[in-house]
C-alpha cells in the first residue's frame, strides 16, 4: 500500500520525514557504486520519452518449451475482468467496496457464462477494509448471486492482495482440493475508514460498561479536548512510519534516477495507456452503470500531459530537492477486478479456450526501510530459475508501477553486478528487461492502482499481450508495502 500524492492538489505537505545521514546508507553506498561505472554502463536506462519506445512491439512468431510439469496440473485462466479504474472522489464516490466487487464478479459470470454454481470457491484480495464488509469477497459474492454455499475469503497483503488470492486458487487447483475458483480483488479510496483517537474509544468502551449515572459521569468527566482529535489512516510503513513516497524518493536518489528520467517514463505510461485504450487493446474493462449516475466504460486517469507540464510540479514528499511529484506517480485509485482460474482439464471439459497458462511464482521479502520497492529485482531471477527459464525467453513484462522512480530504480538494480552481488548473494545481475517488451500499454502510474485489484490486471495485460504479439512467456511482478514482492510467469495458451 503507497502514499501517492493526489492529481487534484496534494502536494505532499503530509509527509514529515526528511532525508537524513541515518536513512541514507544505501543511497550512499549506490551513489558511489553508480559513479564509479563508466557512464555508458550508469546510464543502462536509456532516454524513454523518445517515439521509438512508443510503437507497438511487432507480431513475433516463437515456438519454445511448454512448462507443463509431469504429474503437476496445469491451471490456467479462462477470462478476466475489472471495472473501469477511477480517480478516487470520482463517480464511484458514493458507493463502497463490495459494490466494485460485486460487479466486477457479475461481469465475470456474464463474460464467461459460467454457472455459479460450478465456482468451487472465491478469494479476494483487499487491503484497506471498510468494517461492515470486512470479508468482502464473501459480501460480494453473495451479491452477486454466487451460491450461499459457495466458500469466500478475502486476503490482504498490500499492493500484491489479488496476486495472493490467484496463487491461492493455483494452490486449491493444483491440490485437488477445486477445479474451478474465481480470484480477484477490490480498493476503494474515496471512503477510507477514519476512527476515533485510542483514549476516546477507550473512554466510549468505558462507557459503554458503565452501570449507573454516577459511573457514566465519571467517565465522562475524563475527556480532555485532544480526546477529538481523529486518527486518519496513515498509509506508511509501520515498522519505519514513512510513507511509500518518501521511500521512492529516498530510493530514486539511492540508484541516481533523475527527475527527468522519471517523468519521461511517466509520460510513456500514459502515452502507451492511452494508444491501446484507443485501440481496444484494455478489453478486460467492462461498463458499470454506476446507480444514480452514468455508465462509465474506461479508465478516467490516462492523461498524457507534456515533459513542459510535468517539470513544473513541486517535489510531493522531499521537499525541496526531491523528485517524486503527482505526475510520475500512480494515483489513489477505485476499482476491482476478478478472473476465473480453471484446472486446464475442467476448462477444456466446459468447453472454455483459456488465454493463459499461470505457471511459477514466487514471492520475496527484503529490508522494509531501504528496499521497500526493490521486489521485483529480487523475485526476478528467482521465478525465473524456478521455470528454467532466462530473461531473453520473456515476451512480455508486466511489472507494477507504483512510483516511475520504483520502477527505474529497480531497473537500474536488475542490470548492476554490483547491488546483485553486495545485496542479492548473486554473482551477475539478472539483467533489465527491452523497453519495448515492458509495460506496453501502460501500467499503474497511467491506468491506475486499486491497492487489492492490481494483480489481476497485471496478469490479464500479459495473457493479452502474448496473444496479440504472438508471445509465449510473460513475467509479471510487483512490489509491495512491508518490503515484500510477487513474481509469476504467464504462459500463452496455444491458439
Amino acid at each position: 500500500m503507497a502514499q501517492y500524492p493526489s492529481r487534484r492538489g496534494n502536494d505532499g505537505r503530509d509527509a514529515k520525514q526528511k532525508m537524513t545521514p541515518r536513512n541514507s546508507t544505501m543511497a550512499f553506498m549506490l551513489k558511489e557504486s553508480f559513479r564509479s561505472l563508466p557512464s555508458a554502463s550508469r546510464l543502462a536506462i536509456r532516454s524513454i520519452s523518445g517515439s521509438c519506445h512508443l510503437q507497438a512491439p511487432a507480431v513475433q512468431t516463437k515456438s519454445k518449451k511448454t512448462l507443463t510439469k509431469p504429474g503437476v496440473k496445469n491451471v490456467v485462466v479462462v477470462e478476466g475482468v475489472r471495472t473501469p479504474f477511477l480517480l478516487s472522489g470520482t463517480t464511484y464516490a458514493d458507493l463502497m467496496p463490495h459494490d466494485l466487487a460485486r460487479t466486477a464478479l457479475q461481469g465475470l459470470l456474464n463474460k464467461t457464462n459460467i454457472p455459479r454454481e460450478v465456482v468451487d470457491y472465491i478469494v479476494y484480495g483487499t487491503v484497506i477494509q471498510e468494517v461492515k464488509t470486512s470479508n468482502v469477497a464473501r459480501e460480494a459474492a453473495l451479491g452477486a448471486g454466487f451460491s450461499d454455499k459457495t466458500p469466500a475469503h478475502t486476503v490482504t497483503m498490500a499492493c500484491i492482495s489479488s496476486n495472493q488470492a490467484m496463487t491461492t486458487a493455483v494452490g486449491l487447483i493444483a491440490s485437488g482440493q477445486c477445479d474451478v475458483v474465481v480470484a480477484g480483488g477490490v480498493e476503494f479510496m474515496s471512503d477510507v475508514p477514519i476512527r476515533h483517537s485510542r483514549k476516546m474509544r477507550k473512554t466510549m468502551l468505558s462507557l459503554n460498561k458503565a452501570k449507573s449515572l454516577g459511573q457514566r459521569l465519571s467517565v465522562i468527566s475524563r475527556i480532555r479536548p485532544d480526546y477529538f482529535a481523529p486518527e486518519l489512516p496513515a498509509v506508511a510503513e509501520f515498522s519505519t512510519s514513512e510513507t511509500m513516497g518518501h521511500s521512492a524518493d529516498r530510493l530514486a536518489a539511492a540508484f541516481a534516477v533523475s527527475r527527468v528520467e522519471q517523468d519521461e517514463f511517466a509520460l510513456r505510461s500514459h502515452t502507451l495507456a492511452k494508444k491501446a485504450q484507443d485501440a481496444g487493446h484494455l478489453s478486460d474493462v467492462i461498463p458499470f452503470k454506476v446507480p444514480g449516475k452514468d455508465t462509465v466504460d474506461k479508465d478516467n486517469g490516462i492523461r498524457p500531459s507534456s515533459m513542459e507540464q510535468m517539470g513544473k510540479l513541486k517535489p510531493a514528499f522531499v521537499r525541496p530537492h526531491g523528485t517524486v511529484t503527482a505526475a510520475n506517480s500512480s494515483f489513489l485509485t477505485d476499482g476491482a477486478s476478478a478472473v476465473l482460474i480453471m484446472s486446464e482439464e475442467k476448462a477444456l471439459a466446459m468447453g472454455y479456450k483459456p488465454k493463459a497458462y499461470l505457471r511459477d511464482f514466487v514471492y520475496v521479502s527484503q529490508d522494509p526501510k531501504d528496499q521497500l520497492l526493490l521486489g521485483p529485482t529480487y523475485a526476478t531471477p528467482k521465478v525465473l530459475e524456478k521455470a528454467g527459464l532466462t530473461l531473453a525467453d520473456i515476451d512480455v513484462f508486466e511489472f507494477h508501477e507504483a512510483f516511475a522512480g520504483q520502477i527505474l530504480a529497480n531497473l537500474k538494480a536488475m542490470e548492476s553486478d554490483w547491488f546483485a552481488q553486495n545485496y542479492m548473494g548473486r554473482k551477475t545481475k539478472v539483467g533489465a528487461p527491452a523497453l519495448e517488451k515492458f509495460n506496453a500499454w501502460g501500467g499503474s502510474l497511467s491506468l491506475g492502482h486499486p491497492f487489492g485489484a492490481t494483480g489481476c490486471r497485471l496478469v490479464m495485460a500479459a495473457a493479452h499481450r502474448l496473444r496479440k504479439e504472438g508471445g509465449q512467456y510473460g513475467l509479471v511482478a510487483a512490489c509491495a508495502a512491508g518490503g515484500q514482492g510477487h513474481g509469476m510467469i504467464v504462459e500463452a495458451y496455444p491458439q
